[in-house]
């Protein structure tokens, strides 16, 4: 098992953990709790969940390098960083993974960020591979997101015209995957693993039928001509509504 946690919250004046915070104490303040909850002595992952616009990314991978040569953490992280963030935080300290967004829905990292993963020797975690479950085929217009704990409910891609718009992007995959004795879900998941060596997609589940649908993505092979086929399709839709609320778009890539 590969522990991953992350660090760069603090809580606002109503308790709400909201607030972005980086300061070398409170890193290593919350590597300390983690690891008593946990109940291990070190932290395989660490990584900063978005980037502090206050506080200098190389104070930050100072922060983390004292605690992997603590022997608290192994290897050290990021999340949404920009290409400039990256290359000064791995000066300091050897970026290990970033875990950002990728999908065939959301296909920005390829135009600076993955050619710079490469270069760096990092490796890539795209988080959401199946857009909070909208790639899977099981959203529609018609859903609610009742739960306190949904985000989706005020994401922008979410709203049920959006989700109405960007169908035809589902209705895609189930028939690409249909072809081929696959679901929707296999056929995202397998397109990303294609992509490069170094990425490693994390989707999210509840229920182990889900996992093990995940895991078989691992085993799926696509020919160059279904990769093209795949990509150009997908390529050539217009996808409907922003990923995030401009207030949290403000968090990432920087």
């Amino acid at each position: 098992m590969v522990i991953a946690t992350k660090f760069g919250f603090a809580p606002d004046q109503e308790g709400r953990w909201t607030q972005l915070n980086s300061r070398p104490e409170l890193i290593k303040a919350a590597v300390e709790g983690s690891l008593k909850r946990l109940k291990v002595e070190s932290i395989d992952l660490l990584y900063q969940h978005r980037v502090d616009p206050n506080v200098p990314i190389e104070e930050v991978a100072g922060a983390v390098k004292e605690l992997i040569q603590a022997g608290k953490v192994k290897h050290f992280g990021l999340s949404e960083a920009g290409v400039k963030t990256i290359r000064r935080a791995h000066a300091v300290q050897p970026v290990a993974a970033l875990q950002s967004e990728y999908s065939l829905w959301w296909r920005e990292p390829e135009e600076e960020i993955i050619p710079t993963l490469e270069e760096l020797g990092i490796g890539f975690v795209p988080y959401s591979p199946m857009n909070r479950g909208f790639l899977t085929g099981m959203l529609n217009s018609q859903t609610k997101f009742f739960a306190e704990n949904d985000n989706r409910a005020g994401l922008p891609r979410f709203q049920p015209d959006a989700m109405a718009a960007n169908r035809p992007i589902v209705e895609a995959l189930i028939d690409f995957g249909h072809q081929r004795g696959l679901t929707p879900t296999q056929v995202a998941l397998a397109w990303l693993l294609h992509q490069k060596p170094f990425i490693v997609p994390i989707p999210g589940t509840t229920k182990e039928a889900h996992l093990m649908e995940n895991l078989a993505a691992a085993e799926i092979s696509f020919s160059e001509a279904e990769l093209k086929e795949l990509t150009e399709t997908i390529a050539g839709m217009k996808v409907f509504g922003d990923r995030y609320t401009p207030v949290e778009q403000s968090r990432v890539q920087n």
